[in-house]
């Protein structure tokens, strides 16, 4: 189903997102972890995309895994790394007839051992580029989601800049957004108060990460409000206090999102079940996640 169809319904949604695994071991744990989940009946799963396409052939194989085998929708994310237009043409045409029909654009972060994004000749430069791109290639049956940045985009040094850019990639064919991750909920309200004044319209879907390692997070770039910073400082040397902590502050986050009429969840898994399956039973517990 659209993952268009399914925020129309009204339902907060739920989701979650994987990464394709690099070694045998990590294989396994993300099978584990996909059939932990799926008993929680998310609205949608997606997988990631690696720069470079160097993990393509695996984002496609297990986003038709799971819709195959799970009955989840599944979303496919695309970026326009290392990918010329007739290449980006194939993929999107086997995509289809995998039975995909949801896809997440991106401009994508620039390959390992790059510091700024280039585009290949014959490819894209910005994420609208590729939307309008998605649209014309399969003009019908297909939901294509955008990425926002609530605290904006590590490569525009201006917010107003960073909005505007977002309005381009929206006016461009995006049926909704989901938000990089964030600690702070402020940033998610007030970003979206600015895209909604911009003339942004569609659901933004905030994208929450429970913190599980103190130095992992602190890379992330997201913004840590004071007293998270302290407590997290506080219990760096105990990873399962930090463990803990990024549970409760993550579902701390979850409630006041949706209780605030937030239209759903991304959770970032990292290919982890146990913190998200926590948070997903708190939210149960009062009414704000499926049973």
């Amino acid at each position: 189903m659209l993952i268009r169809d399914l925020l129309a319904s009204g339902a907060p949604s739920i989701s979650f997102e994987f990464f394709p695994p690099k070694s045998e071991e990590a294989v396994a744990q993300l099978e584990r972890t996909i059939e932990d989940l799926a008993t929680l009946h998310p609205t949608f799963v997606s997988v990631t995309y690696g720069a470079g396409g160097s993990t393509r052939e695996k984002t496609i194989d297990i986003v038709s895994r799971i819709k195959r085998d799970t009955g989840i929708d599944a979303m496919a994310h695309l970026t326009c790394v290392g990918s010329t237009r007739d290449e980006l043409a194939g993929i999107l045409q086997r995509l289809a007839s995998a039975g995909v029909e949801n896809i997440l654009a991106l401009r994508g972060d620039p390959p390992k051992g790059q510091t700024t994004f280039t585009a290949v000749e014959g490819g894209f430069r910005y994420a609208n580029e590729l939307v309008a791109f998605i649209r014309d290639v399969l003009p019908a049956g297909v939901s294509v989601g955008g990425a926002a940045y609530p605290e904006k985009h590590v490569d525009c040094g201006n917010p107003a800049v960073d909005l505007d850019n977002l309005k381009r990639k929206v006016d461009a064919g995006v049926d909704f957004l989901i938000t990089q991750l964030f600690f702070d909920n402020r940033h998610y309200w007030e970003f979206t108060e600015r895209a909604r004044a911009a003339g942004i319209t569609v659901p933004i879907i905030p994208g929450i990460m429970p913190i599980a390692n103190a130095t992992s997070a602190e890379r992330f770039g997201a913004t840590f409000p004071f007293k998270l910073a302290a407590e997290l400082n506080r219990r760096r040397e105990n990873p399962e206090s930090v463990a803990q902590l990024g549970i409760a502050h993550a579902t701390s986050q979850c409630i006041d999102l949706l209780l605030g009429g937030a239209p759903g969840i991304h959770f970032y898994t990292l290919n982890r079940s146990s913190a998200t399956r926590k948070i997903f039973e708190a939210l149960q517990l009062i009414g704000l996640a499926p049973k």
